[in-house]
């Protein structure tokens, strides 16, 4: 063996040391997190026998972290966001799914006074009508995330939500999995979101938003209801701007901010028409005037129920995507 060979594998050993005193180190640091969490949890009034179970499945997740580092920041239009998230099959796959459970989503919807077609538009955006929700550990994922410290508050007080959801008995460990960030079950909920709006529909005595259809459509049409939803209502319409519109009061007129809400008369009167560039509906409606993309993207007026799905997902895309679908299925394609 030659000096240059001796000198590379002297390097590589020198490396593997490196990375193996590296890893020896995060994890210990991640021990001791585990450790202080764990006392922060039994200070809360947790059980020693569900704190055992819990803390014995987490470990620390790094690919989690790597994934919440390295969020994609490709620019998309809304075009390409809805070809993606509301493409025809899905609409096909929505109207069977209406169809199939159209007795349990009437219930459902007289009972919280939310139209059917949104929840199951919710339903399919969130989790593809339950076929996609995600596999990581839901405590191991919560932990780490924490652990990484960036926003550390956020996951751990999700992580003491998650432990009383098992305290709760909703899930057992095993079960307990979700996306990588955390968000649980066909609804995808963040773990207080579950404290706040899952709904055990069946009345077995669990909120199963994972398997039981009952609780995911009673779940998703309470989160609704209790944000404001109003059945009676839609949630927006395409629109245009005529030339008799002034787009230079495009950004002043423009947001999702309530001052900003105008009765319909008022943007008609604003030079705002439907997307056919007929007259809007002579109804008493307030609506807010939203440009998901800018003035040459598509151009909307949204009503108080898109306040709502906002405050589901911030994304006026997402929202969009979840009215898109809903109007598509009450079409029928």
């Amino acid at each position: 063996m030659n000096q240059t060979q001796l000198g590379l594998k002297f390097l590589l050993f020198i490396v593997f040391i490196t990375v193996s005193t590296c890893v020896t180190a995060q994890q210990s640091s991640f021990d001791e997190y585990l450790a202080s969490l764990r006392l922060e949890a039994e200070q809360k009034g947790y059980s020693k026998a569900v704190l055992d179970e819990a803390f014995a499945t987490i470990q620390l997740r790094e690919k989690v972290v790597t994934a919440d580092k390295n969020q994609p920041e490709k620019k998309l239009t809304l075009d390409t966001y809805l070809q993606t998230r509301v493409p025809d099959w899905k609409v096909k796959q929505a109207v069977e799914k209406l169809q199939e459970h159209d007795a349990l989503l009437t219930k459902v919807a007289k009972k919280y006074n939310v139209q059917k077609r949104f929840i199951v538009a919710l339903w399919g955006n969130e989790s593809n009508f339950g076929r996609i929700q995600g596999s990581h550990p839901v405590l191991s994922s919560l932990v780490s995330l924490a652990y990484d410290g960036r926003r550390e508050a956020l996951f751990k007080r999700q992580f003491f939500a998650a432990l009383t959801i098992l305290d709760e008995g909703h899930i057992s460990v095993e079960q307990f999995t979700g996306s990588w960030a955390g968000a649980m079950g066909q609804s995808q909920f963040m773990p207080s979101s579950f404290l706040t709006y899952a709904v055990d529909g069946d009345g077995d005595g669990k909120k199963d938003i994972w398997g039981t259809p009952e609780d995911v459509f009673a779940s998703i049409a309470n989160f609704l209801s209790q944000e404001g939803w109003n059945g009676s209502q839609t949630w927006g319409r395409q629109v245009k701007l005529s030339d008799n519109f002034d787009k230079t009061q495009i950004n002043a007129l423009s947001g999702l901010a309530k001052s900003k809400m105008l009765p319909l008369q008022a943007w008609q009167n604003l030079g705002v028409t439907r997307f056919d560039e007929t007259a809007l509906p002579q109804v008493n409606l307030n609506a807010s005037l939203i440009l998901p993309d800018d003035i040459n993207g598509r151009i909307y007026l949204v009503y108080n129920n898109f306040h709502t799905l906002m405050r589901w997902n911030r994304s006026m895309y997402f929202g969009v995507s979840v009215g898109y679908l809903a109007d598509r299925i009450r079409k029928g394609s």
